[in-house]
This record gives C-alpha cells, sequence and structure tokens, in this order.
C-alpha cells in the first residue's frame, strides 16, 4: 500500500494548520512525526484518514483520490484524540460493538486483542473503572484488532507505565513486521529512536525536516519486549 500526500493545505479560522504538506508513505515502514503541541500531527493524521476535509492538495492511497474516490481510508486502525469508549461497558463489550460494523473478526479475535496488550477479556469492570492506562491499553487494542492495513498511532504509549510501554512497543514492531503502514506521532523520544524508520519534523504547520529514524544505534535488539 502507497499514500501520496501531496501538497496539503488546511486552515481553520483564518490559521494555517497544515502548510503545503507532502509526503510519500508505504507498507512495512512506521513514519515518526515530532514537534510542539499545536505543530500540526494530529491535524495531519485527520487528514491523511479522511477524517478532516483540505482546503487544497490532494491525498491518493493507492492511486485513488481520498474524498473522490473513497470517503476515508479503508481497513484503518486510529488512536487520536478524545477515543470514543462507552464507559457504561466492559471493554471486551466495547470492542465487540465496534467490530459489528465491519462484521470482519470474531469473538475469539477481540479476546486475543486484549490479552495482547494486557487486558483480561474477561474482566467484568466497566470501562468507567479503568484506570488511565487500562483505557489506553483498550484504544490500542481496538486500533490492532482487525488487522489493519494502515495504523495511526497518536501518543499510543501516553498514560502507560513501563510494562505498558513494552507491551505497546512490542506490538507496533510486530505490526510493522506483519506488513501495515504505520504513522506514529509521539513526545517520547524513545519511542521514535526505537521504532521509527523514518521522522518528520513539524512547526507550524510545515516539514520542517525529514531524515531517517533519530538515535538508529539506540534501537532495543529484537526480541528485547517481553509481554
Amino acid at each position: 500500500m502507497q499514500i501520496v500526500v501531496d501538497n496539503i493545505v488546511k486552515t481553520i479560522k483564518k490559521k494555517i494548520i497544515l502548510n503545503n504538506i507532502s509526503l510519500q508513505l508505504e507498507s512495512g515502514n512506521i513514519y515518526g512525526f515530532v514537534g510542539r503541541n499545536g505543530c500540526g500531527k494530529t491535524m495531519l493524521f485527520r487528514a491523511i484518514s479522511g477524517l478532516m476535509h483540505i482546503d487544497s492538495g490532494k491525498i491518493k492511497v493507492d492511486e485513488k483520490i481520498l474524498h473522490k474516490d473513497m470517503p476515508i481510508i479503508q481497513n484503518m486502525g486510529i488512536i487520536i484524540e478524545n477515543a470514543g469508549l462507552y464507559d457504561e461497558f466492559t471493554g471486551y463489550k466495547n470492542l465487540q460493538m465496534l467490530s459489528k460494523i465491519n462484521n470482519k473478526i470474531s469473538n475469539e479475535d477481540i479476546k486475543k486483542s486484549l490479552s495482547d496488550v494486557g487486558l483480561n477479556p474477561d474482566d467484568k469492570r466497566t470501562v468507567k473503572k479503568y484506570s488511565l492506562g487500562m483505557k489506553q491499553r483498550l484504544i490500542i487494542a481496538q486500533a490492532i484488532m482487525e488487522k489493519p492495513d494502515i495504523l495511526m498511532l497518536d501518543e499510543p504509549t501516553n498514560a502507560l507505565d513501563e510494562k505498558g510501554v513494552d507491551i505497546v512497543r512490542e506490538i507496533i514492531l510486530r505490526e510493522k513486521k506483519r506488513g501495515a503502514l504505520i504513522l506514529l506521532a509521539s513526545h517520547n523520544k524513545e519511542d521514535i529512536s526505537i521504532l521509527t524508520d523514518r521522522v518528520y519534523i513539524l512547526e507550524n504547520g510545515r516539514i520542517v525536516s525529514d531524515e531517517k529514524a533519530l538515535m538508529q544505534k539506540s534501537r532495543v535488539p529484537k526480541g528485547e519486549f517481553k509481554i
């Protein structure tokens, strides 16, 4: 799969939030996006996913133009701000309800996704009683459960303890090995150095640097993370 972002621009309330951004993204790679809060990372993810319309430029997914040939990117797992969880249901029930939208996976697939992120599929607590870290793990499980072609992860290790961070990093590397195209925004320098193949630095809605992953020599050896 290939995503081509061609000179996209987005303005909100006369402020340019995405400024002539161009990218070429390929399956089997992890692309890191870094920058200060408000630099445009989340808005870029929203634009590429199709959740937000752009003012000019185009986004092509395998030669299909977003919002012309397709409304949103298909077969996508996404972690973005304000994830919609149902507080009154268990984690398992949350994922089960979401799985009915595409009806692609079984209940056993859902249970495996929960186990993969370190949650008990049989936990009878409602999400309202989850800690922030547990909610983050549930959001990760939601993103990966249908084995998407594209993963967009905005601060995936946020609110996680050390063990949770290790689990999520291992999952991301596993998804890359499976062939997913992964976009990762993180303030955690270790996430970027350990996981990504290429890094884009954003500032005021513009890409100001495009380089191979930072601190490549500090990458954790394969197999370092254990679940």
